[in-house]
């Protein structure tokens, strides 16, 4: 019961987090010098699009799993069937944490990378 309620609150706040920077969720900056900005956005959208294709959801659900288990097996060892619960919890929010900070990331290099190659300076 504690792990399902670990990994309830772990997605909730995941999906509270609002990355909105910038232009689009992205954040990224680039050299507006001599670019067309309608153009811009319209491309943005599209990288964004692609950018999209990444399960956020799918790879905090997959963390947390991880995480559980490595949290589990380590509580049992230092601590019996109680700290087995414990471990499994804390290991499943904080790995369920990271495989959300791994899924922006990755959307937010897909978008650069992807404005990149359409001839945009990107800055950040």
């Amino acid at each position: 019961m504690k792990l399902v309620l670990s990994l309830v609150c772990c997605l909730f706040l995941v999906a509270c987090a609002n990355t909105y920077r910038g232009y689009g969720y992205s954040g990224v900056i680039i050299d507006e010098k001599g670019v067309d900005m309608a153009a811009f956005h319209g491309d943005l959208a599209d990288c964004e699009g692609y950018a999209g294709y990444i399960n956020k959801g799918e790879r905090v659900a997959g963390r947390a799993a991880e995480g559980a288990v490595v949290g589990g097996v380590l509580g049992a060892i230092f601590d019996g069937s109680d700290g087995a619960a414990k471990g499994a919890g804390t290991g499943a929010v904080l790995s369920g944490v990271r495989g959300a900070r791994s899924a922006e990331w990755e959307k937010k290099r897909v978008v650069r990378n992807c404005l990149r190659n359409r001839g945009y300076r990107v800055l950040n």
